[in-house]
């Protein structure tokens, strides 16, 4: 018995890895085509389920808090099919580019469990494979997890959850990837009653008990596997056990500074400059400012990292604009921050609606500026985020918080170099009828952001999954924005008779007001692509066809989504694949919180959106970005119908 372990993998992905030599897939059903053009009966195979029947069974079906126990995990293959080991074994025949996905069995976090070890992986076998023969799972192979339960449990059952994920392959083809999630119940007796026997000893000879001592002293922990970016079309992977750690936390904070480049965030930027402009004359009052509104950012990251680690059932950042509810809140929060740049807080309104007043000089304002201008920011997903937090949310509370308090770190970033720098904001009115009117179009401006918040709350309320929410309240935001630009011109005719400030500012509110209704046509249209919105079945309907199948994962709350889905996907070049023979285009709208659609972002281990999921005959496993551009999807559906790579461009 050896205990497998994963060692340090960082680098860049490999593009082409021995594209001879890449083995196709189909769904189960499908007839698979191993290598040459789709219908080509070279080699054909009928594909049938069931290749790998899973099953988990823990070695004391009754057990004490503290106890030790082990979890076997069965893989019984069909005859003539295997799996990947862990971390896979590449012959030298596929070249080391060789996409190889590993077996992958995972413990999740649970109340009832104080240490996991390593699995113990069973001894490969040796099995044919194309033109030679590689190392892999085989026959009935069995694994197992040490566990050592926590020494507080005080409810009378427990159900650890287990996963496991490989990838079937026989002699000449491999399946796509595949996942299964089990739960392993286990009765939990008083301190000193007696437990049963084991249920099936024979399953459980060649656990090594060594290990729990291994464990006790700390010596040994559980395998942790790389955590895998993908940005940009790059692909780099770091191992999270020692320094690695501090490198994952350094990238999670550069998603967190990323996010406030996202459509969410940057409308809420210009109002935080105004505020610390009115405090750019006292340099120590403007960091220490800056500052509290840091701290408001960290500690609503903290909250969700908490929420996360310690509330069942919250597993992803966008689980709170899931719930149309709290949308709609953030709306009326927002509404109600705009009437109090308006000026309309001079009347005498309850008082709960003055502690959302954005007042950047006083430390009540700043810290609450800094958790709403965090909660505007978790529809969207920066690049390398997502992944940090994907990974996150599966490790233990301590490390679950240290990651989302550097995504809050980094996003507080940019606040923290104003504030302690006001000469970069001291050209910003103060004062003034020009600083009232900036202070009123931006009032103008926000109620546009409620507008927004408000509409996919309805929206939410309204729509039955799988069918596409409404749009219309882009018409509603639009008309906001127009709104302010038009005042905005009108304000500054009134108090200045310069005829370079009216011009300009007459210009900007045309422009403005065309973008406006520009921006509410495009956005409320469901645009140029007829979409395939996802069921799990519709979804095994487009892969038997064989077709390559782009899955996109939005929702109406997802700026970030729609910015991709107006600049990349709406473009000429895309529209012409997705919509052209041999693609079927598919959506996955998360806008109401669809369970199909979770549960196949959860089969993806994702967390986030946006994300797009490419399939087809030419590629081994799916093609995931969570950003992408023109060039890229045109290559990726390239390599997925098996073409070389595409020269791109417009």
């Amino acid at each position: 018995m050896r205990i497998g372990r994963l060692t340090l993998r960082a680098g860049w992905r490999q593009l082409f890895a021995v594209v001879a030599l890449m083995v196709t897939f189909a769904p189960a059903g499908a007839q698979i085509t191993p290598f040459g053009k789709p219908g080509d009966k070279t080699g054909r195979v009928s594909a049938t389920p069931k290749r790998v029947t899973v099953s988990a069974l823990a070695s004391k079906p009754q057990a004490r808090a503290g106890d030790q126990l082990a979890i076997a995990v069965t893989l019984q293959y069909a005859p003539g099919w295997h799996s990947w080991t862990n971390p896979p074994i590449v012959p030298d025949f596929l070249g080391k580019g060789f996409p190889a996905i590993p077996t992958t069995i995972d413990l999740g976090k649970s109340d009832a469990v104080a240490q996991v070890g390593p699995v113990q992986w069973p001894e490969p076998h040796t099995v044919p494979f194309l033109s030679g023969e590689l190392t892999a799972l085989t026959g009935t192979a069995v694994a197992y997890i040490p566990v050592i339960l926590a020494s507080d449990i005080s409810t009378e059952s427990v159900s650890l959850p287990v996963t496991v994920r490989f990838q079937a392959c026989n002699d000449k083809v491999c399946l796509p990837p595949a996942s299964q999630s089990l739960a392993v119940s286990i009765e939990i007796l008083p301190q000193g009653a007696p437990t049963t026997a084991a249920t099936d000893p024979e399953r459980f000879a060649d656990f090594d008990i060594a290990v729990f001592q291994h464990m006790l002293a700390g010596d040994i922990k559980a395998d942790r596997a790389p955590v895998e970016f993908n940005a940009f079309g790059y692909s780099f992977s770091i191992d999270p056990a020692g320094a690695g750690f501090a490198l994952l936390l350094a990238v999670a904070a550069l998603g967190g500074l990323l996010l406030n480049l996202t459509p969410c965030v940057l409308p809420v930027i210009p109002i935080k400059i105004m505020g610390l402009a009115h405090s750019a004359g006292n340099p120590r009052r403007a960091l220490f400012l800056g500052a509290v509104m840091s701290l408001g950012v960290i500690a609503f990251w903290m909250g969700i990292g908490g929420a996360i680690a310690f509330v069942s059932g919250f597993s992803a950042i966008n689980s709170l604009f899931q719930q149309p509810l709290f949308s709609l809140a953030v709306g009326l929060v927002i509404a109600a921050m705009g009437l109090g740049m308006l000026g309309l807080f001079t009347f005498q309104l309850p008082k709960a609606v003055y502690m959302f007043n954005p007042s950047h000089d006083t430390v009540v304002g700043s810290f609450l500026f800094g958790v709403m201008t965090a909660v505007l920011s978790t529809p969207c997903t920066a690049p390398f985020m997502g992944s940090a937090a994907a990974w996150a949310t599966k490790q233990p509370p301590v490390t679950t918080l240290a990651t989302f308090g550097a995504i809050g770190l980094g996003m507080a970033l940019p606040y923290l170099v104003l504030s302690a720098n006001p000469k970069l904001v001291d050209r910003i009115p103060k004062a003034g009828p020009t600083g009232e009117v900036v202070k009123q179009t931006m009032g103008l401006l926000m109620f546009a952001v409620a507008a927004f918040f408000v509409g996919i709350g309805v929206s939410s309320l309204v729509v039955a999954p799988p069918e596409p929410p409404s749009r219309v309240y882009w018409w509603f935001v639009g008309a906001f924005v127009a709104l302010a630009f038009a005042f905005a011109g009108w304000r500054t005719r009134s108090i200045t008779k310069r005829s370079a400030p009216r011009f300009i500012t007459a210009l900007v509110a045309v422009l403005a007001i065309a973008g406006a209704v520009w921006g509410a046509r495009a956005m409320s249209s469901h645009g140029p692509i007829d979409w395939l919105y996802y069921t799990p079945e519709r979804f095994k309907q487009a892969r038997a066809t064989g077709d390559v199948v782009v899955v996109d994962f939005t929702a109406e709350w997802c700026l970030n989504c729609k910015a991709l889905e107006t600049g990349v996907l709406h473009r000429k070049k895309i529209v012409s694949l997705l919509e052209g023979p041999g693609v079927t285009p598919i959506k996955v709208d998360l806008t109401a919180g669809d369970p199909a659609g979770k549960a196949k972002l959860d089969e993806l281990g994702r967390i986030a959106i946006p994300l797009l999921e490419i399939y087809g005959p030419g590629i081994q496993q799916p093609i995931l970005y969570d950003s992408y551009t023109i060039d890229m999807i045109v290559d990726a559906i390239a390599q997925a119908k098996g073409q070389p790579e595409a020269q791109s461009g417009e």
